[in-house]
């Protein structure tokens, strides 16, 4: 049975007759309550059952003859057949019967059965005048009795009631009064129609009321004839059906929502047989109405719960209903799914329980909510506990257990308090969620078991239930550990960004400066008032903002940039060589969100190249650099002078191929590699016209920050000059053994404290100004002993 059946049938309750459906195999399908009057059979006792019980099998021939002809296409007609026949009483007696059979749209048959009563009985009611006055004087429908052109004759109480007019204010006045303006029309042709001797039956309309409201009726007109059969007049029986369509509209809104219902509704009988299901059960369970209508509601419980079902129908049988029960339902593929189940009775007309009605709502989604939710909590890193309010612990996540030591089992229903160094603390903590609603970062200390203790800032806030009563409070605990840690990190890099000597400047990723530390201030001229929020191109000459552009993109594009030498514009528009080291800015989520600029003033550095290479080239020695393949680096002048080959022929040639004996030079330079360094070798020089120079070669190795030997540096001295040129050697040695060991220095020191070799250097300064050393025994005493700075 569909659902859309059961609505027609719980609407049908209203109707006065009889009404009986049956299928087109005479099968008892619905029964109104007027029916169970009428027989005196319970409608259970007469569901299921053949249509003979009620009416003789007369009745069966009588559809059987015109179900090919008259049902074969029942939208071809307005009325179903009638015919009179006679009914059997449960008690056996049979009377008779007026049946009209009508093709619903279910494929049904509906049987609308009348008490005929016996004629004899009726010519004496008509006859009996003093009868008649009194059905209508105590009649609850309004009968109004008017002439042919519409003049009120007769007005019962009933009529009084209904529209508020007494009989002695409404009889001699035109009845469509009663009626709406703008249905004149309709009045005229029911009179019309009665004249005709047509009477009209249940016409749904509107009425007004004396007071100007308006009423729904269904009217039924019938003609009033004289002793010699001529229409004299009109009768009318004016029903008011408010509570009939009320209750039709209400009827029609339950059949709304249970049709479009998200959760499963179905109803059964009393024995557990299904009797409707709504498209939300067909949704959840997979059985169509057709499949399941019919069957016992335990073919969707797991055999385990079928005990479960039994107990739910005895709850019912004895009118208690049964709310929220989350258990578990079986679809038709087999599958288990749990659910919330409401369960009430349904009840008769004389308020005895005939069914129970079932709302399945699935709680597979919140399962899975709750599962995902608890899977949260439980990777949380932060300590979560809920909290009673009396401050008992109800439940807890895993990092509770590990920062508190001990296990759930023994948390849950234990004094949250105990497991914090300050109960009194503690308690104040709680009492200022209840009363505030919630708390924000208050200071607490967590005691492990075993004794160690974590600083931690809690987060706290009642929650409620459905009702709005406060239940608990949620607290969470933050290890600030890692925080002070950070704070303190920060901190030193802020410092460090102040007292850097380097100018240290944060870019968006446009080019907007939005940082400037006091050595940028310094460096480029500007205050951080002047330069913050104006292009990096501003410190930039015009001729090198392509480079600048480029720096940019290379940094979008996550790209580090180390040591470039370029140049700088200073706010006097002088500028000046800078060697710049530019990284990606990132945020929380790893984005590049800018660029940090960190700006070394190479004035001092690149005088000090100049002037350094000034003193080579003034010197009156040949000097030369060696690769480790035996290629000459570099040369100065007085080795251009020696062999006549200029600077650019010489970089990149063979060293030994200048001297007399070329193998002996070999030797030389090999020597100086092995040993690291060599004194006094005697070469012949030739120079390219031939002149011969006999020359000492004092020979050292000199390395990069990693001690890595990079090459030779050679000085070629006159034999004649040979005291003099020592000494220059010797000064000479050691200034470049100095550089040496303060750049291994510089390396040594950067690796153990994790900074720049920048940092590392002024690191080694400082430790040189306050032990009043010099720069070049601080630094051997790092190489040698790993002093620390």
């Amino acid at each position: 049975m569909s659902s859309k059946t059961t609505r027609f049938e719980s609407l049908l309750e209203a109707v006065p007759d009889a009404l009986v459906g049956m299928d087109q195999e005479g099968t008892i399908r619905f029964v109104n309550s007027q029916t169970e009057s009428l027989f005196g059979y319970d409608r259970d006792e007469l569901i299921g059952q053949r249509i003979e019980m009620l009416v003789p099998e007369r009745l069966w021939g009588i559809y059987a003859e015109h179900q090919a002809g008259y049902f074969a296409d029942p939208r071809t007609r307005s009325s179903g057949l009638e015919v009179e026949l006679g009914g059997r009483h449960r008690d056996g007696t049979e009377f008779p019967v007026n049946v009209a059979l009508s093709h619903i749209d279910t494929g049904d048959v509906l049987l609308v059965i009348t008490a005929v009563s016996d004629v004899s009985k009726q010519k004496q009611a008509v006859k009996t005048a003093q009868l008649t006055a009194a059905v209508v004087e105590y009649s609850d429908d309004a009968i109004i009795g008017s002439t042919l052109e519409g003049v009120v004759t007769s007005w019962n109480p009933a009529a009084e009631r209904l529209y508020g007019y007494s009989s002695e204010q409404i009889i001699g006045r035109y009845a469509g009064v009663l009626s709406p303006g703008d249905q004149a029309a309709e009045m005229r042709a029911n009179l019309a129609r009665i004249t005709a001797g047509q009477p009209v039956q249940h016409l749904e309309t509107i009425r007004v009321r004396k007071d100007g409201t308006t009423v729904p009726v269904s009217v039924t007109f019938a003609p009033m004839r004289d002793d010699d059969g001529a229409i004299v007049g009109v009768s009318a029986v004016h029903r008011d059906v408010t509570e009939q369509r009320r209750a039709f509209e209400a009827a029609q809104r339950m059949a709304a929502i249970v049709e479009n219902s998200d959760d499963a509704i179905l109803s059964k009988t009393i024995e557990g047989i299904i009797t409707s299901w709504n498209p939300a059960a067909e949704r959840m369970y997979g059985y169509s109405s057709e499949e399941v209508v019919g069957r016992p509601v335990d073919l969707l419980s797991p055999p385990a719960r079928i005990g479960e079902i039994q107990t739910i129908l005895c709850s019912i049988k004895a009118g208690q209903p049964v709310e929220h029960l989350e258990t578990i339902r079986v679809r038709k593929d087999g599958t288990v799914f749990p659910v919330s189940l409401t369960v009430s009775p349904i009840r008769g007309a004389d308020g005895a329980v005939v069914g129970a009605s079932t709302i399945a709502r699935d709680l597979t989604e919140q399962e899975h909510a709750a599962l995902y939710a608890r899977s949260l909590i439980e990777t949380d890193v932060d300590p979560l506990v809920t909290i009673s309010p009396e401050g008992k612990i109800n439940d807890v996540n895993e990092a509770t257990v590990k920062v508190t030591g001990v296990t759930r089992e023994e948390l849950i229903g234990s004094d949250y308090s105990q497991y914090l160094t300050e109960a009194d603390k503690a308690t104040a903590f709680f009492e200022q969620v209840f009363a505030q609603g919630s708390v924000t970062d208050f200071p607490l200390t967590v005691r492990h078991r075993d004794g160690p203790l974590t600083d931690v800032l809690c987060n706290a806030a009642v929650y409620r239930d459905l009702g709005g009563k406060v239940v608990g409070v949620l607290a969470t605990a933050r290890d600030v550990t890692q925080q002070k840690e950070a704070l303190e990190t920060a901190q030193r890099m802020a410092a460090i960004v102040e007292s850097s000597d380097d100018a240290i400047i944060a870019v968006t990723l446009e080019g907007i400066i939005t940082s400037w530390n006091p050595a940028a201030e310094n460096q480029y001229g500007y205050a951080s008032q002047e330069i913050i929020g104006k292009s990096v191109e501003t410190i930039s000459p015009k001729d090198r903002l392509d480079e600048i552009k480029a720096i940019l993109a290379k940094n979008r594009a996550s790209q580090h940039i180390e040591h470039l030498h370029t140049v700088g514009l200073r706010k006097d528009a002088t500028v000046f060589p800078v060697s710049l080291t530019v990284s990606p800015i990132r945020g929380a989520d790893d984005a590049i969100v800018g660029t940090s600029m960190i700006s070394r003033d190479m004035t001092a550095l690149h005088h000090a190249v100049l002037y350094s290479r000034s003193l080579i080239e003034a010197g009156l020695d040949s000097l030369v650099t060696i690769s480790p393949e035996g290629k000459i680096d570099d040369v100065n002048e007085a080795t251009v002078n020696v062999t006549g080959v200029s600077r650019e022929e010489l970089i990149g040639t063979e060293f030994s191929q200048y001297f007399t004996d070329p193998d002996k030079a070999h030797e030389a330079y090999a020597r100086a590699f092995a040993q690291g360094s060599l004194t006094d070798y005697p070469l012949t020089l030739v120079h390219q016209d031939g002149t011969l120079s006999d020359v000492l070669y004092n020979a050292s190795v000199y390395r990069d920050f990693n001690d890595n030997v990079l090459g030779v540096l050679a000085v070629a001295r006159d034999a004649s000059m040979l005291r003099q040129q020592q000494q220059l050697s010797v000064q000479l040695q050691e200034a470049l053994k100095s550089r040496v060991v303060i750049e291994q220095a510089k390396g040594i020191t950067a690796q153990r404290h994790g900074v720049t070799i920048d940092q590392a250097y002024e690191l080694i300064r400082t430790h040189t100004r306050n032990n009043n050393a010099s720069l070049r025994t601080v630094a051997e005493a790092i190489v040698e002993v790993g002093l620390q700075v």
